[in-house]
């Protein structure tokens, strides 16, 4: 995946976190869980994006980064 289609993919993202975060009246519980899904998925494609530029800065292939698991992407909170 190129850092393009990465691009491409986190403002499908967004888009689709801005339209439920939007509605009114707040959300269904499938809603809410979509919403975390929606999450956790931007949280992995920005950590993709950041691995694919700093190979490329450094020399290295950027095609060479991976998806990382949720739990790894999130546990950076900490």
């Amino acid at each position: 995946m190129s850092n393009e289609q990465i691009l491409e993919n986190i403002g499908q993202l967004v888009e689709e976190e801005r339209s439920l975060r939007q509605r009114a009246g707040g959300l269904l519980p499938d809603e809410l869980t979509r919403l975390a899904e929606l999450e956790v998925q931007l949280d992995q494609a920005w950590d993709l994006l950041r691995q694919r530029r700093a190979k490329a800065e450094f020399g290295e292939d950027p095609d060479t980064a991976a998806l990382r698991p949720a739990a790894e992407v999130e546990g950076y909170r900490s």
